[in-house]
């Protein structure tokens, strides 16, 4: 019970700080405005599910099962998630907000062809990327129980909107201009001290209580991939810039977004999974992606991902990383 009541004191402290940092800041919170010429989907709450009585109670049943491995994907952790990420790690506000990594376009742009493995995807394939590269995983089986669960409740979140209009308002991140200044490590370490540590951690490690993770880790064994996409400097300029500090949105500067994203993504993290013969090699086969990394560059003497660690997944490549042909 001591140890209980001590861990919650922490946690407390630390959400009371975070709530005084952001009622304090001197930086107007200015996050971008919806574009009027895009086309805006309200995507529904889950309040919104129990109320709506035109629903099956069997579907119900199956999006609040695909919500909750969405908010709470550590319950697959050894089995699907190998590292401290949950969906909602990236795709905050439940998957539902703006600039935030919103869910629901995956549902209404799909099937596409999308570049970064070099075919048309369905939805299925998309949240299997998510888990092998995000979570460091092996994504549920295509038509499993838990699949289907995620898939439905991504498709309940586009309730009413539009199919194949990607003209989308607030879809991804939001994108920030490069700065007028290079990105800088040590410009980023300074910045990430005042304003994420505390969250975070000195470390980068994130924080947890009693086992489960409040705050996710930015780097490291129990962090996203080389693969994911968080680790272009651009994606993590634009969630950075868009989401954080927590409860201070839009309160960060572009250049400060990008030199925290170089700081972030300057550090060692699991292997790419894509990785064949030496990350210069991966970085050049899969330059697409990887021309927005620090994966296979140099960097205080040591090539960022020249290294065989996996993290907690004692295997390298899920089998759904593969080619299609359609033939």
């Amino acid at each position: 019970m001591k140890r209980f009541l001590a861990v919650s004191m922490v946690l407390l402290s630390t959400f009371s700080v975070v709530a005084v940092q952001a009622a304090e800041t001197k930086v107007p919170v200015n996050l971008p405005e919806l574009e009027e010429d895009k086309y805006q989907h309200q995507a529904p709450t889950m309040a919104d599910l129990e109320a709506d009585e035109n629903i099956h109670p069997e579907l119900k049943r199956v999006i609040r099962r695909g919500y909750d491995l969405f908010t709470n994907t550590q319950q697959l952790r050894g089995k699907n998630v190998f590292n401290d990420m949950n969906c909602s790690s990236c795709h905050m506000g439940e998957g539902r907000m703006p600039f935030s990594g919103p869910v629901w376009p995956a549902v209404t742009t799909l099937p596409d062809y999308r570049g970064k493995n070099n075919h048309v995807n369905n939805i299925e394939e998309r949240i299997s990327g998510c888990f092998s590269f995000s979570m460091n995983g092996m994504p549920p089986e295509y038509g499993s129980d838990d699949m289907v669960a995620l898939v439905t409740y991504h498709q309940w979140l586009a309730t009413g909107a539009k199919v194949y209009d990607t003209n989308i308002a607030g879809r991804g991140y939001g994108s920030v201009p490069k700065p007028a200044k290079a990105p800088s490590y040590e410009r980023g370490e300074k910045l990430y001290a005042e304003n994420c540590a505390i969250c975070h951690g000195a470390d980068g490690q994130g924080q947890k209580v009693d086992g489960k993770v409040q705050f996710p880790p930015l780097w490291g064994d129990n962090s996203f991939n080389w693969g994911a996409g968080l680790v272009r400097l651009n994606t993590a300029a634009g969630f950075i810039k868009h989401n954080m500090p927590l409860g201070q949105p839009g309160s960060l500067s572009d250049q400060e977004a990008w030199d925290l994203a170089q700081f972030m993504n300057s550090h060692e993290r699991p292997q790419d999974p894509r990785f064949e013969k030496s990350a210069k090699h991966t970085r050049e086969k899969y330059l697409n992606f990887h021309q927005h990394t620090m994966y296979g560059k140099e960097f205080k003497g040591k090539v960022l991902g020249e290294h065989n660690n996996t993290g907690e997944k004692p295997f390298l490549k899920p089998d759904v990383l593969r080619p299609r042909t359609f033939e």
